[in-house]
């Protein structure tokens, strides 16, 4: 009888020291998700671009680490963070538009960049979905308002619409750009 009380005592006393631990475990490990980012030139200046993962107030998260899947221009891949940083393979080598997509549990998240090359360094800019909208449809409402200026209103929205595909802004991405940003609303 001696040997099963004792027994369980050990038990037991296991069982809350194993509890504890767990808790404290648990409450020094906290889940943390990408749901944001942010495109910035790489601090080695090797014509590669960082990406860094963000809260929605565009606030660095550094204690973010892993591998997450991304689909930049359509190519899916596999980028590792470190410390909140992760940086794209490809170089680029003159200026261009990038679109990064990230999907996760939370949704999908993606984000258009014109990423502008001067010499060495890389600027991105972001690229709002609205702006995509807005300029063909201002383009179309002013020839429309001026009748005379229906060729040039054409000639400027396919001189727009020829620089977007040469810089690798395809109609695909345009719309899936517009569909994101619709989708951020809802």
């Amino acid at each position: 009888m001696r040997t099963i009380k004792l027994c369980l005592f050990f038990f037991l006393l296991f069982c809350t020291a194993t509890g504890a631990y767990a808790q404290s475990d648990t409450a020094t490990t906290q889940l943390v998700a990408l749901n944001n980012f942010v495109v910035k030139e790489n601090l080695l200046k090797n014509n590669k671009i960082a990406i860094i993962a963000a809260d929605e107030n565009e606030k660095p998260i550094e204690s973010l680490n892993g591998t997450f899947q991304f689909s930049i221009n359509g190519f899916q891949q596999e980028l590792k963070f470190n410390n909140g940083v992760a940086v794209a393979p490809q170089a680029i080598d003159k200026s261009t538009f990038l679109y990064l997509r990230h999907e996760n549990e939370s949704g999908t998240h993606g984000k258009l960049y014109y990423i502008y090359k001067k010499g060495d360094d890389l600027s991105p800019y972001k690229i709002n979905w609205l702006v995509l909208i807005l300029i063909p449809l201002g383009i179309v409402a002013l020839a429309l308002l001026f009748k005379r200026f229906i060729i040039i209103g054409g000639i400027i929205l396919i001189a727009f619409l020829i620089f977007n595909s040469k810089n690798g802004l395809g109609i695909p991405t345009f719309f899936d750009t517009v569909f994101d940003g619709l989708k951020g609303l809802f």
